[in-house]
């Protein structure tokens, strides 16, 4: 079954709105990562506001004068890639960019509903790509399966990815990458059916028992 994956830049303490506000750049070394997880996925999923955002530069990126080989890689993936613009309004069926296609998402059963089957289709994996309302919206629901976190040096005020959880989370590390400028690489798995246990201690120094 394929799975969905939680890939984001993010701050020091969890931020994923706004990222002009907070993110200092993208380093070629991380770009080049970036990139080379791309090939894992074939279909991204996106909000309605990041959708715009990216139909208004990726199209033209694949053959722009003076791009990088990485990024013209990563504009072909963009434009040939399936991708459904999530939305509560608007008009189900095809968008202007190619492979692009608005799904009418009612309620949290609706978006559960629609993920699952996409688990379910053969492929690879599905990116979410964004933006923060639908990032938190598929945290909070439990249908992520891994995260590959870019975590910036900053800590900044605004929406954090799991501010709406509301029970515990057990995640394996897969691995750790650091990248210029002090980013850090985190892909973690979801533990899927493991419950931390909670250990009743009466101040911290009585988890240093041993």
């Amino acid at each position: 079954m394929r799975k969905l994956v939680f890939q984001m830049a993010t701050s020091l303490n969890g931020r994923v709105d706004d990222p002009n506000a907070w993110m200092s750049g993208v380093s070629d070394d991380l770009y080049a990562d970036i990139e080379r997880l791309y090939d894992t996925y074939d279909t991204v999923l996106v909000g309605h506001t990041t959708y715009e955002e990216m139909v208004g530069y990726w199209p033209g990126a694949e053959t722009e004068e003076g791009g990088t080989d990485t990024n013209r890689r990563m504009a072909h993936r963009m434009n040939t890639y399936r991708k459904f613009v999530l939305s509560r309004t608007g008009e189900p069926g095809p968008l202007p960019w190619s492979n692009a296609e608005l799904v009418r998402i009612d309620d949290d059963n609706a978006l559960v509903a629609f993920v699952e089957g996409l688990k379910q289709q053969p492929g690879r994996d599905i990116h979410i790509s964004g933006g923060a309302s639908l990032a938190r919206s598929v945290v909070r629901l439990g249908l992520v399966d891994d995260y590959h976190l870019f975590v910036y040096p900053t800590l900044t005020g605004g929406l954090a990815w799991f501010d709406d959880i509301t029970n515990s989370r057990v995640l394996r590390l897969v691995r750790a990458t650091t990248y210029r400028g002090g980013v850090l690489g985190l892909a973690y798995e979801v533990a899927h059916g493991e419950v931390p246990v909670p250990v009743e201690r009466a101040s911290f120094t009585d988890f240093l028992d041993r």
